[in-house]
């Protein structure tokens, strides 16, 4: 189907962005922390993107997309870095307004130093795959910064992020050909691990969970200092 991408970049903002009028979480009300905090993350995205399109360690289908490139990469891909982390974004605001409590308040620090402790494991021994080293690394290192500035936004954010493994499947699924006849977005097996979920690289993953934590840990900043 032509143009899927950007279908499914509009499909995944329409959601989220209908019920942020909502009146328990007034997620509009957060735009003018979210808005920045999602531009500084995609400048440094969007770079990183780039560079790899670059060096093809992912290419995207040209009969997918609809033919405008900015720095190598389609329109919709830059769509991409301002359209998921807002849906993803919503899902943790979502939970900070309906959950009385917080559920994952006594196991988020270990689950999230054992994580980082594996990135970087995995990180060192992978040296020579770029997707790899590269994410899991800055992913270790953003982690162990803000546990040991115990910000105490991590927990919802970890409880989000699992939460927004639902819709990951279902949209990166579709960009790596889970459901398609040819994929989307197509990866150099040399640079990553090989190891995929249906048929998304375990890479894109933590790729997603650290295009979360920047983006809420930039909003909680410009939330704190404005």
């Amino acid at each position: 189907m032509h143009n899927l991408y950007l279908y499914l970049n509009i499909i995944a903002f329409s959601g989220p962005f209908l019920l942020s009028f909502d009146r328990k979480v007034a997620f509009y009300k957060q735009w003018k922390y979210l808005f920045p905090a999602i531009a500084i993350m995609a400048v440094f995205f969007i770079a990183k993107d780039a560079v790899f399109a670059a060096r093809n360690i992912w290419s995207f289908n040209d009969d997918y997309v609809i033919g405008i490139r900015w720095l190598g990469l389609p329109f919709e891909e830059w769509l991409f870095f301002f359209v998921v982390p807002y849906a993803t974004v919503f899902i943790y605001a979502c939970l900070k307004a309906y959950l009385p409590g917080d559920p994952l308040k006594k196991i988020h620090r270990p689950a999230l130093l054992t994580l980082s402790f594996v990135l970087l494991v995995v990180a060192a021994f992978n040296t020579g795959r770029l997707y790899t080293s590269v994410v899991f690394l800055i992913t270790a290192l953003l982690l162990v910064y803000n546990l040991r500035q115990r910000q105490p936004w991590l927990s919802m954010f970890l409880l989000a992020y699992l939460i927004s493994w639902i819709p990951f499947l279902i949209m990166n699924g579709i960009l790596t050909g889970s459901f398609i006849e040819n994929p989307v977005v197509s990866y150099d097996p040399q640079h990553n691990l090989n190891i995929r979920v249906l048929t998304i690289p375990i890479e894109d993953s933590i790729y997603n969970l650290l295009m979360l934590m920047m983006t809420i840990q930039l909003m909680e900043w410009f939330k704190k200092k404005y």
